[in-house]
């Protein structure tokens, strides 16, 4: 790390107390915490906050719990069977409200349309000791046929064959109907378990648990591959992030995985370019030209103008003008220029064709410009949450033993790589957003880039500190005398570096609203404060300390905030991006 950045360091962890103390963090979504593998709850103020959450992650010990506890309570209301109440409710996708409205609305029509009867349709006399299966149309003994209430007798082979194949066909299983055709009576659980062998009674009981959550609205599986936890949520409460037990962070909007502050739809726009063909046209249309005979792409890989075509078309042209090489020669300018195509392009024989291979081009390399920087901040996502695993399994520990300091002194460091590992996460999504972002907009383009700049740069002085820094004390023999400096430059680092990505989620999420809601005082000043950036924010702002009322005033009559650098109205006295006073 060079000087400016040591300076700027430490400028940021000494102002940690008097700038950004009491403020609302970026969320990490909930207690569980994104990426909590252990406990991080009873944190003092200082460290992580956490959003209130609005949802609760449910084990399948938990799942089945609650489907108890419905079922028996639809039985004891209705006075029905456990088994009938277990229909009932598969019916009304597990919602004890519609059952209780739809059951007391019309008792008779529900048994109907589910299939609980009240009384067999077929009376069989109790004198007859043998009957005919309506399947295989055997004769059997009456002990050996079974039927359900609608009492179709059918024999015990042919009901097993029946229910096997049903629950092999998949979940539909769970709306068994009596195999007479013209019966709708319903078959529950108490039938099957006694008729089906032992995998065909797991996978009905598993396909039963799976549609209480897969049938209610309120709850999804996971979507992380081998997770096993669902989670319950409470919708039309906010955030639709969730931090799963597995450690997955999804969306429960469009469940992929978390992309807060980008809305669903940018994301399912992002991915959909990257898997698409779209993108590999554009890279033939840019980097190849069409064989003049043949019309397949080719790629010139010489440096030579003399192109001859694969076999079996072979046919020789100029790259340049598509004409045949057999008009080429000294007299057209040789191997490595084109006489005829300067002339035709004056011309302007070629301006569509080449205007089009220009766009084809700089669409390319605008999309990979925001890929490989999404891609980028992916992968030191996925670094960060392996270092992160690491610090928490084995380095506290060492560090602890080392320091001759209680591990529960040292979550400052966690408390850092879980920020690391949010922070990439937001950042990645915010070039999926900037790519999204119009061109025409250039005072909205102007703002999102300087704010994420500040973010990415403050993230990058936070990650060293966390990955570099720390080895130092991880690998001396004993307490460091420099340790508690450490702390506090590392803790200030975080509650920094979550500052700035606080003001880049709300301004995303606001549609960076602050640049139409001030007009020219926020481009004015954005402009301003930007003063000499690259593209991407990749440098420091720096703000006028000076005293007097009028202090950080600009041209345009707006006051530059000393924290974040946003340009206020003049007759605000708190920054309406970081919230500081004055």
């Amino acid at each position: 790390m060079d000087s400016e950045d040591d300076m700027h360091d430490a400028n940021d962890a000494e102002s940690l107390d008097d700038f950004y103390s009491g403020e609302t963090a970026m969320a990490s979504d909930d207690d569980d915490g994104d990426y909590d593998f252990n406990d991080t709850d009873d944190s003092d103020d200082s460290t992580l906050h956490r959003q209130q959450q609005n949802y609760t992650i449910l084990s399948e010990a938990d799942i089945r719990q609650r489907q108890d506890e419905d079922i028996t309570m639809i039985s004891t209301v209705l006075s029905i069977s456990r088994v009938s109440a277990s229909i009932l409710l598969r019916h009304y996708n597990w919602s004890v409200s519609k059952v209780h409205d739809a059951w007391f609305a019309d008792e008779e029509k529900v048994r109907k349309a589910v299939g609980l009867l009240e009384k067999p349709v077929v009376q069989i006399s109790k004198n007859v000791k043998e009957l005919t299966c309506g399947i295989c149309f055997e004769t059997y003994p009456r002990d050996r046929i079974t039927s359900a209430v609608c009492g179709h007798p059918f024999c015990g082979a042919c009901w097993t064959g029946y229910i096997s194949t049903s629950i092999n066909d998949g979940p539909g299983c769970l709306m068994l109907r009596c195999p007479d055709p013209s019966c709708g009576a319903s078959v529950g659980q108490d039938m099957i378990n006694p008729l089906a062998s032992n995998d065909d009674k797991e996978k009905y009981s598993r396909y039963l648990l799976r549609s209480y959550i897969e049938d209610n609205r309120k709850t999804k599986w996971c979507p992380a591959p081998g997770c096993e936890y669902a989670v319950d949520f409470v919708v039309g409460s906010g955030s639709y992030d969730v931090s799963c037990h597995c450690s997955y962070s999804f969306c429960w909007n469009c469940t992929e995985e978390a992309h807060r502050p980008v809305d669903c739809g940018t994301v399912a726009r992002w991915i959909l370019k990257n898997s698409a063909e779209s993108e590999n046209m554009n890279w033939i249309l840019a980097n190849s030209k069409p064989c003049p005979k043949c019309k397949r792409p080719i790629e010139k890989n010489q440096g030579c103008m003399h192109i001859t075509c694969t076999p079996p078309c072979k046919f020789e042209f100029c790259w340049l003008c598509l004409g045949a090489w057999s008009d080429h020669g000294e007299r057209t300018g040789g191997f490595y220029a084109c006489n005829r195509y300067e002339t035709a392009k004056q011309e302007g024989a070629y301006d569509e064709t080449e205007k089009r291979r220009e766009m084809a081009k700089n669409s390319l390399e605008r999309y990979t410009h925001y890929y490989e920087r999404w891609a980028t901040n992916q992968s030191s996502r996925q670094k960060a949450l392996a270092d992160l695993h690491q610090m928490q399994t084995v380095q506290l520990e060492k560090l602890s033993d080392k320091q001759s300091q209680p591990e529960s002194q040292l979550k400052f460091i966690t408390e850092a790589w879980l920020q690391i590992v949010e922070c990439r996460r937001v950042l990645k999504w915010t070039y999926a957003y900037g790519y999204y972002l119009p061109e025409n907009e250039h005072a909205k383009r102007q703002f999102f880039e300087y704010l994420q700049g500040e973010a990415e740069s403050g993230l990058e002085r936070l990650h060293q500190c966390a990955e570099k820094e720390l080895q130092v004390y991880l690998n001396t023999d004993g307490p460091a005398a420099g340790f508690n400096d450490f702390r506090t430059k590392l803790a200030g680092l975080t509650s920094v570096t979550r500052n700035y990505f606080e003001n880049l989620v709300r301004a995303l999420e606001n549609g960076l609203s602050d640049v139409d809601s001030h007009g020219a005082c926020s481009r004015a000043g954005s402009s301003k404060n930007l003063g000499g950036k690259g593209r991407g924010g990749r440098g420091k702002g720096t703000s006028s300390k000076s005293s007097g009322p009028s202090r950080n005033l600009d041209d345009s009559g707006c006051w530059s905030c000393e924290h974040c650098t946003f340009a206020n109205t003049v007759s605000g006295t708190i920054c309406e991006m970081c919230r500081q006073h004055r």
